[in-house]
């Protein structure tokens, strides 16, 4: 059986001056592999703290988010190594002392988090992309309406002020429809979106093009010929809501047909904020917009999250009717976010709120404890439903 070495610990004679130059950073399970995959000095993982001076600091991979956390221990742990001081060679087999070089009291976690994406709403404000002001792309207006010259807001500064990795932030302005125009950021009009998404299922109609292989010069060729949308917006726009590819060195789009479908959705839904739709004609009137071709993808499910229903009970029998509820535009704070929901609804189906939650919890065992924590789960004859456990005065 060997035996355990021994070795004399002291403090080091510059303990003092550097108490508080260490931190203990715990790594989670799939950081820790991605560090050990890379001890031959190849594939060097990214690792990125982002975060402002009012703002909890994020650690951020190429793809993830984790949110900094401080953990005091119950018991300090020291930091020791060769005393600098010593001036034992340092293959001596003699060499029998360590120095004690710091005393911790608390270690930093990692926790996965959501993307923090929210300031981009207000960061983007007032840059949003229109038909009629394609080329107005220097100038903006203030709160009274008066022209000024915009300040422009890149990749780059998007990149520095959000807290979010590179792959999470690509996402989301994919998902909220950002285009990057000369390197700057600028959101579509919703109005406009749906309009060119329009065009180019009529485009594809028109043109005997398959949706799963249509030529994009094809695409670009008629939509600025025809409707004069510029082929950088256009060539975006398709990238969004569908995949380009090349074939016989020809680039090729196949689209996403299910996406499309339900942007064009959400642009009719968009009007009804304050004026419900009642359902039979909303549906309708989205099958039309889509054409026969794609009338049979049109699904409630589509559009989750997006909507709320109700009945106008003074018909016999009532008509459902719609109403479009974005959680898009729910506060991001999960307290904030609940006191919103049971403001709007006393109580809620299980089916119907969790949608309402996915973009604030990082999986389904994450948003389970939101539940737990803000809602009050009741079962009778319909199914779940939840209430809120505070009192929210509307």
């Amino acid at each position: 059986m060997s035996q355990a070495a021994e070795f004399d610990l002291r403090f080091s004679s510059a303990s003092q001056a550097e108490t508080g130059s260490f931190k203990l950073l715990e790594l989670p399970p799939e950081l820790c592999k991605l560090i050990e995959a890379s001890v031959d000095g190849t594939n060097c993982p990214s690792f990125t703290i982002k975060g402002a001076p009012d703002e909890d600091a994020v650690l951020c991979t190429t793809d993830k988010t984790y949110t900094v956390r401080s953990v005091v221990l119950s018991n300090s742990v020291c930091v020791v190594t060769r005393d600098p001081a010593d001036d034992v060679a340092e293959g001596d087999e003699e060499m029998k002392d360590v120095a004690i070089r710091d005393q911790l009291s608390e270690i930093i976690e990692l926790i996965p988090s959501v993307p923090r994406l929210h300031k981009l709403s207000a960061l983007l404000r007032g840059r949003e992309y229109d038909e009629g002001h394609e080329d107005d792309e220097e100038m903006s207006e203030d709160e009274n309406g008066v022209p000024i010259k915009r300040r422009r807001f890149t990749y780059e500064d998007a990149r520095a002020m959000i807290q979010a990795s590179d792959g999470e932030l690509d996402r989301g302005l994919r998902d909220r429809r950002v285009l990057i125009l000369k390197g700057e950021l600028r959101p579509i009009a919703p109005s406009h979106l749906t309009a060119i998404l329009e065009l180019i299922l009529t485009s594809l109609v028109s043109d005997s093009l398959s949706y799963s292989s249509a030529p994009v010069s094809t695409l670009l060729s008629a939509l600025e010929g025809e409707h004069d949308i510029r082929r950088d917006v256009a060539r975006q726009v398709m990238a969004w809501f569908g995949s380009i590819s090349k074939q016989d060195g020809a680039e090729i789009w196949e689209m996403d047909a299910d996406a499309v479908v339900r942007e064009v959705g959400l642009g009719i839904l968009r009007a009804h904020r304050d004026d419900p739709v009642i359902e039979k004609e909303f549906l309708a009137q989205w099958r039309k917009a889509v054409g026969d071709t794609f009338e049979e993808r049109v699904s409630l499910t589509l559009l989750s999250g997006n909507y709320l229903t109700s009945s106008d009970t003074l018909s016999d029998p009532p008509i459902p009717l719609f109403t479009y509820f974005p959680s898009a535009a729910l506060p991001v704070e999960p307290g904030a976010r609940f006191a919103e929901l049971f403001l709007t609804r006393p109580r809620w189906k299980a089916d119907e709120i969790v949608p309402f939650l996915s973009d604030i919890a990082v999986d389904s065992k994450e948003r389970d404890k939101l539940l737990l924590k803000h809602a009050r789960a009741i079962t009778d004859s319909e199914g779940i439903w939840y209430t809120a456990r505070a009192k929210y005065n509307a």
